[in-house]
């Protein structure tokens, strides 16, 4: 039965080519943007470069403060996150860094942008970088107050050229030189919470790291000693908050939240409205947008096609055939038909991605497709098969035989 169903869907498919054409561009078209978004946001999410142990870490991004004519939010100050984060029992170890700030330097008279992170000691133990050469400074030389960095591998091929080992030599950065214990594999700028070009000790910042404000550039990672910490981790740091004093009379209430990885990447919102509401919401009418108009468009090229058919399905009908045979029958065609432009559409993704890739549009971000996006895919061309097939096979089921039959006369 479904062999002869896949020969009349041929059959159909062939009989007007540009109809077909239509069809099949508009579901491998939708297919291609979809998955390529969908790749796109699994690098975000599931990267796990360089934060390999984000199952038992929790990240501090933000403190608001509630004021009597509004409301201040943003990261916090290296004083904050050390003094009260740093005090808490549960976490093994508190990675603080700051926000990664731009700044230019020269070499043989090419500008060179580098971006600079500030961080602690902990930071290295937390997160897992691949250290091509060398390792990363140590506490004593952060206690020192050493002018020493750790760079990126861009970095190196950019500032020293295609050379050998650079550990010992030196980098300037912001009219200051640095020696450089290590080399790291590049991370990419979209993540943002551990992207930077050279990385240095917090205690060679130009702003005072000992300021006791408690908003500044600074983020935190909390990390657990095992995954079944993390809850008890998260209500110790929120019973934490509650007791910090307030820094005036004019702040009435301060909020802070050690969240899971994607509620702090997202980082927006506010204590009233959700960052994760926000951008649920507009994937959700950004995949529905996409979705929909090739959507109808399939499904009035369904009716057209059926339209065409009426003699055929007045035959079937006056042989007997019942119309839950026919709508099962248009049904498994427009899937069919669904089928083949997703494998169309899976074809034109892998070609997108090495586009994109080449192109490096993002630096050091590379694009995958993985075999959850493909099930995505395919939950994607049945989802479009069914939908765009079954109020077009009803309108068939209810052609009346004689009339489809004089339709054909």
């Amino acid at each position: 039965m479904l062999r002869n169903y896949f020969k009349i869907a041929i059959a159909v498919l062939k009989r007007r080519k540009f109809f077909t054409f239509i069809s099949l561009f508009g579901i491998s078209f939708t297919l291609t943007i979809l998955m390529v978004a969908t790749a796109y946001i699994d690098k975000l999410v599931n990267d796990p470069y360089p934060d390999a142990k984000r199952d038992r870490s929790l990240y501090v991004n933000k403190l608001e403060q509630k004021m009597k004519d509004g409301r201040q939010s943003g990261p916090l100050s290296f004083y904050f996150l050390d003094h009260y984060a740093g005090s808490l029992k549960i976490p093994a170890k508190v990675a603080i860094s700051s926000m990664s700030r731009a700044t230019n330097t020269y070499v043989n008279n090419k500008k060179i942008v580098i971006n600079y992170k500030y961080v602690n000691s902990d930071y290295w133990d937390v997160l897992e970088y691949d250290f091509v050469e060398g390792k990363p400074f140590s506490k004593q030389q952060i206690a020192n107050g050493e002018h020493v960095t750790v760079i990126s591998e861009d970095t190196k091929k950019e500032y020293f050229g295609e050379t050998g080992s650079v550990v010992g030599k030196y980098i300037e950065a912001d009219n200051v030189k640095y020696r450089i214990n290590g080399v790291v594999k590049n991370v990419p700028v979209t993540a943002y919470q551990f992207f930077a070009d050279i990385y240095l000790p917090y205690t060679v910042s130009k702003t005072d790291y000992k300021d006791k404000a408690y908003h500044g550039e600074y983020i935190a990672i909390l990390l657990a000693k095992n995954e079944a910490d993390v809850p008890a981790m998260r209500k110790e740091y929120e019973q934490m908050i509650s007791k910090v004093p307030l820094p005036n009379k004019d702040i009435t209430k301060m909020y802070s939240h050690a969240n899971s990885y994607l509620v702090s990447y997202v980082n927006v919102g506010s204590e009233d409205t959700s960052g994760i509401a926000y951008v649920i919401t507009a994937i959700g009418l950004f995949a529905l947008l996409v979705m929909l108009l090739p959507t109808l468009n399939l499904v009035n090229i369904n009716i057209t096609r059926i339209m065409e058919r009426s003699s055929e399905i007045g035959v079937r009908k006056a042989f007997g055939a019942s119309s839950r045979t026919l709508v099962y029958q248009f049904i498994v065609e427009n899937l069919i038909l669904t089928l083949i432009g997703g494998l169309i559409g899976v074809l034109l993704t892998f070609i997108v991605i090495r586009v994109l890739n080449n192109a490096q549009l993002i630096d050091n971000l590379y694009l995958t497709i993985n075999f959850t996006v493909l099930l995505y895919a395919l939950a994607i061309c049945v989802f479009f098969g069914l939908f765009s097939g079954v109020y077009p096979a009803w309108r068939m089921s209810k052609l009346n035989v004689v009339t489809a039959l004089r339709q054909n006369n």
